[in-house]
């Protein structure tokens, strides 16, 4: 008779291949360290901007690099499908209910879309001096 239990084999590495919606759960948190990358070019930056004009033309240059508009332009990438897979899952992190009733969950989500047009369409039109 065997006495060691059963234990059921399973990938140490590659779990996360196993199911479609484990992949866009770790994608969205992969998405996270680049937000994290770029949170820390910004803090560079401000870094660069301390320490006078030199170093922030300097800054801005590598910016304006190939390698430093691709990072743009993936960080971009993945900002917009962290966002986004964010703002999917709000109504069951965050259900709201008014007077009893549970908020449908459209409603949740298309809030956070809209304030995000909005505080963009803000963003730009200051950017562009509008």
């Amino acid at each position: 008779m065997n006495t060691k239990p059963y234990v059921r084999p399973f990938p140490r590495y590659s779990w996360w291949l196993t199911k479609a919606r484990y992949v866009r759960y770790m994608t969205r948190e992969i998405t996270s360290l680049f937000i994290a990358a770029y949170t820390g070019l910004l803090v560079i930056g401000l870094g660069t901007l301390a320490d006078g004009k030199g170093a922030w033309d300097a800054y801005l240059a590598a910016l304006q690099s190939p390698m430093g508009v691709a990072f743009h332009a993936v960080a971009f990438a993945f900002a917009v499908y962290h966002s986004a897979t964010w703002f999917n899952v709000t109504p069951k992190a965050m259900p709201i209910e008014i007077a009893g009733k549970r908020l449908p969950d459209i409603a949740i989500i298309g809030a956070h879309y809209a304030v995000w047009v909005v505080v963009s369409a803000a963003l730009f039109l200051l950017s562009v001096g509008g």
